[in-house]
């Protein structure tokens, strides 16, 4: 007899759940959900998520939806074939990750988001989500000083369908759009992506030979970006990232980069895992659905206590 894919993938799911629970039940797992881990945010995510849980007795789940809102919706339905006790999400998109939280919601499995919000409320227990917006205040203010105040510059953006990507965008330009002098000529979405980020800012150089500053949405794509200026000789850019990788440390450090936004990333999933322990055992969390964590600015003073989106003392 055939097995259906989804039917398949939940078999597969709950062997996953048994081999990594050990003589745990289902009912001790928690699944947690991200974007892929080739970005070290999400990874940093997943792995901060996993170690709380292990810490407070869980067993888990890590799954990887790819940004793809269908493998999402069928990550959840193995997640609760699986019968795990909560789940931890970065989500595939605001609008498209709705239906798949809900169905959890409806099966009696809470949900507690970090990074990226939904646009419903009342679905998730917790959405815990970097302040981008002071964040993106915060860069872009580090950016207008490094360019002392005036010149050409391009934006990359991130996906579109990522509310983070606008409201990053937002707080970039209620900034820089206060100084005259400062000339947005190249604007661009790159995905969140690396390879994306290096052929877009190709593209840009090309048409834009005079810019003199990059502010980018993510790390990931300043990284591209910085890359693809490095290739043309064009050291000379102001680069500016968001997220606070280990990788853009590095960059700074050695003078490439200048100045990046640390948002937790492995706090936050800490803090998930947390909430859900405590929504698991007494029906509440205590706290409001949406939190804010404020985000830090890393430059060449303090890039050195700079460690896996986690600032040392």
């Amino acid at each position: 007899m055939k097995l259906t894919k989804r039917l398949l993938m939940s078999v597969v799911a709950l062997g996953i759940a048994g081999a990594m629970s050990g003589t745990a039940l289902a009912a001790d797992t928690i699944a947690i959900i991200t974007p892929s881990h080739s970005n070290p945010f999400f990874k940093a995510e997943a792995d901060g998520a996993a170690a709380k849980a292990k810490e407070l007795g869980y067993a888990t789940m890590v799954l990887v939806h790819d940004d793809d809102a269908n493998k999402q919706s069928e990550l959840f339905d193995s997640a609760i074939a699986a019968g795990v006790k909560a789940i931890i999400l970065d989500n595939a998109g605001a609008d498209a990750s709705v239906a798949a939280v809900q169905k959890a919601k409806d099966k009696g499995i809470p949900s507690f988001l970090i990074d990226r919000e939904i646009t419903t409320a009342g679905v998730a227990v917790s959405q815990i989500v970097s302040n981008n917006y002071q964040g993106a205040q915060l860069g872009a203010e580090e950016f207008v000083k490094l360019m002392g105040e005036k010149g050409n510059y391009a934006e990359l953006l991130g996906k579109e369908s990522d509310t983070n990507a606008g409201i990053r965008s937002q707080g970039y330009h209620d900034v820089i759009d206060q100084y005259s002098d400062m000339k947005l000529v190249a604007k661009q979405t790159a995905n969140w992506s690396q390879t994306e980020a290096y052929t877009v800012m190709e593209s840009m150089l090309q048409a834009h030979p005079d810019i003199k500053g990059v502010i980018s949405g993510n790390d990931t794509m300043a990284m591209g970006a910085y890359a693809a200026l490095e290739a043309a000789g064009r050291k000379d850019v102001i680069v500016v990232g968001f997220d606070g990788s280990n990788d853009v440390r590095d960059s700074i450090k050695k003078g490439g980069i200048k100045a990046t936004v640390l948002q937790p990333a492995y706090q936050q999933a800490q803090n998930a895992v947390e909430q859900a322990d405590k929504f698991i055992k007494t029906g509440k969390t205590g706290l409001d659905e949406k939190q804010l964590m404020d985000c830090i600015l890393i430059n060449a003073d303090n890039a050195g206590k700079l460690e896996t989106f986690a600032l040392k003392p």
